[in-house]
């Protein structure tokens, strides 16, 4: 009754939804140097979330993140589905060639495909034929194939009704600013316009062609990107494109003070971050569609599906990359699977722009299919007992550890499978096993250390200790504080000081500093829905072990280290929570002997033994 009664709770899927999107990167930022903001990344996080609650079938839970948006186009929870192809860390500068960039996210996603739902890490198979394992890099290659079609978009997906729609009144306040910065941007834009004139003045040359190009500039009512009309910059464009020499007119940003300068750029910057952010609240989600490559026009506008995208731009012909090189093109080859596995000839993955990805996502969640149910089976079980049968729940590999028990792990991937790829299912017969209920003490224990000194016998219980997520949620249940909304907009909660003044730098700028939302019921979500940006990490989650998202985590590690200690100690959050649980206990009792003792129940979830 017990376990029906955890794994009915909507909570079991945000805290399956951890540990799903350890593997899989979540973010709500791309990383690298620019960190662009990802505002409707929490779409996929909370389809998760979702998912995992409504015990949805995992084969169709693999399909649906490989080939949703294939499957069916029209669906949004589809759609949404899909931004699993989009985690990884990505980044497009002015500085670098669009086809290494494309070459990076082709490798990323095959080898986050590879890691995720295969347990195998395929990346050393780029290069060369794999030193280790049987992947020659005709497989790589071919199954790289698969995603050759596959192109990055902000797709336009509606809102769905069980989607949490709460807080997207900040909308406004991002506006605020976005009007604030197009007001700045245009009275900058005068003083250019007045600098003009001097320029032509002080360097004796005729203004006619000038003062035309204003002129036609001031008469249309287009605008840039960001909304407000940049005379200045469109008159020089115009000129330029008319072939007039450079040094015919005046030069960007001519006559500009420091001041005025950097006024310029943080308008400017700032409004290219708000473009991203306000994506937060508009109906779109971060996916991929199937299509040409296109060519990038912009490195910062977000990227929105082409009308045609099956007749634009570049239909790339897959091929070996000799040494991994983009440039270093070799022989040609066509969409595949692993070949190792038998499949090859029994799955054909079509060479047409569409309809890739679902006949491998129909290969990588076939029953058949031996590696993607032992990896699932395998990661489920670390996540019950804090260590997995197979030591590598992400590289099955001659380089990962073998497995302690073997014809366990063969016996749950099939039971898995006979009753209908269930994870609920799968979770009764792990709580329900005599190895889940064991005692956490054993009466020799240097007998059984003797017995089994690798500590692979499950002969104990061994507790855990709490994630670092966990250890926040558990201080806000025991203060009554903890808001238990689901899903939703990402909240920001406190973080350090110093870590929330510490500037990030976004496109070439700095983003503003980390402001916490105003109220308590907004700040005290559960850990799952905090703002995760790569380049500004929570230094309290961080050092109790939350991993970094730029890589798959497999396992979470559980270090012991002093900086924990002056964390728990010195942090404004613990302080925080030690007052608000003070107050709730002295709230709640009459005297002090009943507040201590019901300090200990909120702390420890039992009576103190007498």
């Amino acid at each position: 009754v017990l376990v029906d009664r955890l794994l009915a709770s909507p909570h079991y899927g945000e805290r399956m939804a951890q540990h799903w999107l350890d593997v899989t990167r979540y973010a709500d930022s791309s990383g690298f140097a620019n960190d662009y903001e990802r505002g409707n990344a929490w779409r996929y996080r909370d389809y998760v979330v979702r998912s995992f609650n409504a015990d949805k079938r995992y084969d169709q839970f693999v399909r649906e993140q490989i080939a949703g948006d294939e499957i069916d186009p029209r669906n949004p929870e589809m759609v949404i589905a899909a931004g699993f192809l989009r985690m990884g860390p990505w980044e497009l500068t002015s500085m670098e060639v669009p086809k290494i960039a494309r070459q990076r996210f082709l490798d990323d996603v095959s080898n986050s495909v590879g890691e995720t739902f295969l347990a195998h890490s395929l990346q050393c198979a780029r290069c060369h034929d794999h030193k280790f394992d049987p992947i020659p890099t005709r497989d790589y290659y071919s199954l790289q194939a698969v995603f050759a079609t596959t192109q990055l978009t902000e797709r336009d997906t509606p809102f769905l009704e069980v989607e949490n729609k709460q807080g997207f009144e900040e909308k406004k306040f991002l506006e605020l600013s976005r009007d604030q910065h197009l007001k700045q941007l245009a009275m900058l834009d005068e003083v250019l316009l007045r600098n003009a004139l001097r320029w032509f003045k002080e360097q004796k040359k005729d203004d006619a062609k000038w003062i035309a190009a204003v002129a036609a500039a001031s008469k249309t009512s287009a605008k840039n990107k960001f909304g407000f009309s940049d005379i200045f910059t469109r008159a020089r464009l115009r000129l330029k494109t008319q072939g007039l020499p450079e040094n015919d007119y005046p030069p960007k940003l001519f006559g500009f003070t420091p001041e005025q300068y950097g006024m310029e750029r943080v308008a400017r910057k700032g409004l290219e971050r708000l473009q991203w952010e306000l994506d937060r609240y508009v109906p779109v989600a971060l996916s991929v569609y199937d299509g040409r490559t296109p060519q990038m026009t912009s490195i910062t506008a977000p990227f929105r599906m082409p009308k045609e995208r099956m007749t634009e731009g570049d239909l790339e012909e897959s091929c070996i990359l000799t040494g991994g090189d983009p440039f270093g093109t070799g022989a040609k080859v066509k969409p595949g699977v692993l070949s190792i596995l038998g499949a090859a000839q029994k799955t054909p993955i079509p060479d047409t722009i569409e309809g890739r990805r679902k006949a491998f996502a129909e290969w990588v969640a076939s029953p058949e299919n031996s590696l993607t149910t032992r990896a699932i089976v395998n990661r489920v079980w670390l996540w019950h007992f804090d260590q997995p049968i197979a030591g590598n729940p992400n590289n099955f590999g001659s380089t990962g550890k073998k497995p302690t028990h073997p014809e366990l792990l063969d016996w749950l991937a099939a039971n898995f499978v006979e009753k209908g790829w269930s994870f609920k299912d799968m979770h009764r017969v792990i709580m329900n096993s005599e190895a889940y209920r064991r005692s956490a003490t054993y009466p020799d224990l240097k007998k059984l250390a003797e017995k089994d000194p690798s500590d692979t016998s499950y002969a104990v219980f061994k507790p855990r200790r709490l994630t670092a997520e966990e250890l926040r949620d558990a201080m806000l249940t025991a203060t009554g504080e903890l808001n238990p909304t689901l899903g939703g907009i990402p909240n920001r909660p406190e973080i350090n000081l110093e870590a929330a003044l510490q500037p990030r730098q976004v496109m070439g700028t700095f983003a503003a500093a980390w402001t916490p939302n105003p109220l308590p019921s907004q700040r005290h979500r559960r850990s799952l829905y905090a703002l995760k940006t790569r380049g500004q990490p929570d230094p309290q989650l961080e050092v109790f072990n939350a991993p970094t998202p730029d890589f798959s985590c497999e396992r979470r590690e559980a270090s012991t280290v002093t900086p924990q200690v002056f964390s728990l100690f010195n942090g404004q959050n613990t302080r925080s929570r030690a007052l608000a649980l003070a107050n709730r206990a002295i709230k709640e009792t009459k005297n002090d002997d009943e507040a201590i003792t019901r300090l200990f129940a909120l702390v420890f979830s039992r009576s103190p033994r007498t």
